[in-house]
């Protein structure tokens, strides 16, 4: 709040400045001086503000939004940055969830994260894949390039080395699994990135392109007698 406060006595001051009457010197001018006074402190402040993160400036301007208040979400960086977390959650669906988004999503835009949560969770609810977003996630693990997701079996550790990153889709996921978001992908069990083309893509009727992903329903199979 201290820019503020600045911001507002600077605007007073040059106010009270441009409407004073004439005066005999400086010596008897109360403002005498205050601009280069003004400019100084604005200096101090500007220094002060460009050691802030960047990510922590953000959340002092963002309203902060408790976990039990999700009404409404936004699907941006400034809305994530004002979401408080309890402290410690010990949920192995948030973590599963989290990290799926980590490595399959943490380059994307907010709304992509979201979308991206979105599939994941569309096939835990589907009779065609496991009941829970760990098995969901980890569905195929163990043989090499043979499972769901691409980083649970390409052969290379699972590191988390942006915190910052794993932070935001953490919180995507959180709220994903509170199911307040609005639907993105109309129901699509399936996405790939544009730089392939998969050929059940050709097959899967395409729902939606949010960033780099194309998001595809999985087709209802109808048995025949």
């Amino acid at each position: 709040m201290r820019v503020a406060y600045f911001c507002i006595c600077a605007v007073a001051l040059s106010a009270g400045a441009a409407t004073a009457g004439a005066t005999v010197s400086s010596s008897n001018d109360p403002s005498a001086g205050l601009g280069s006074q003004l400019s100084a402190l604005f200096g101090q402040e500007k220094t002060a503000i460009s050691g802030i993160d960047r990510d922590q400036l953000r959340s002092f301007v963002a309203p902060s939004v408790a976990p039990g208040e999700i009404a409404q979400v936004t699907f941006s960086r400034q809305w994530l940055a004002g979401l408080n977390l309890p402290g410690k959650i010990k949920d192995e669906s948030l973590q599963c969830l989290a990290e799926a988004l980590y490595f399959e999503a943490r380059g994307e835009s907010v709304k992509g994260q979201f979308a991206v949560a979105e599939v994941i969770l569309n096939r835990v609810a589907s009779s065609s894949y496991p009941d829970t977003v760990c098995d969901v996630i980890n569905q195929g693990t163990g043989r090499k390039y043979q499972c769901q997701f691409t980083y649970t079996c390409d052969g290379h550790p699972e590191t988390i080395r942006e915190a910052a990153a794993f932070e935001q889709v953490r919180k995507v996921a959180y709220v994903s699994l509170q199911g307040v978001a609005e639907p993105l992908t109309d129901g699509a069990t399936h996405y790939h990135t544009t730089n392939v083309s998969p050929s059940w893509a050709r097959k899967f009727p395409r729902t939606a392109t949010i960033g780099v992903h194309r998001f595809y329903r999985q087709p209802t199979q109808v048995v025949q007698r």
